[in-house]
């Protein structure tokens, strides 16, 4: 196991905000938010408000591809296929701890182990602020959208 995926969770995810200037409360709720809809409950947001990580590995070149949807959306595969210039599959739980070193259920937008292609879906640009997973399910942080485009360099695109 490598020292990043050694360092899981919500503390990883908060010295990564700290270390990019995001000023940003990660707190870990007594329930799951583990779904979109779990975690607007919990947060007590709309589900469109959450920022949900959608893991992906492109079929040919076996990168990692995360898409950053709001949880009212669904992801369209072949139209993401198509942004991406190959055919995409969603990621084995195996290649998800592998390639960000979270486990699927608690992945972040941010401070993965190793670099990966992040899309974000334009519908989260219409609010203030977006919640986010970090790093387990019971782990949440709040973003303003405009700063996870930036921290992520993430490409602004419908997803659906």
């Amino acid at each position: 196991m490598t020292d990043c995926q050694s360092n899981l969770g919500p503390q990883r995810v908060r010295e990564y905000l700290r270390s990019v200037g995001v000023d940003a409360l990660v707190t870990e709720m007594p329930t799951t938010t583990r779904t979109a809809k779990e975690a607007a409950k919990v947060i007590g947001c709309s589900v469109a408000q959450i920022a949900k990580s959608i893991n992906f590995r492109a079929a040919q070149s076996g990168r990692p591809v995360l898409v950053i949807a709001s949880g009212a959306n669904r992801v369209n595969e072949h139209r993401m296929s198509e942004l991406i210039g190959e055919q995409i599959e969603k990621a084995t739980p195996d290649f998800v701890q592998e390639s960000t070193g979270f486990q699927i259920g608690g992945v972040p937008p941010v401070g993965h182990c190793n670099p990966i292609e992040t899309w974000i879906d334009r519908d989260l640009l219409q609010f203030e602020t977006i919640w986010a997973a970090a790093g387990t399910p019971f782990a949440v942080f709040s973003i303003r959208p405009d700063q996870l485009q930036s921290i992520t360099a993430g490409k602004i695109q419908s997803v659906t």
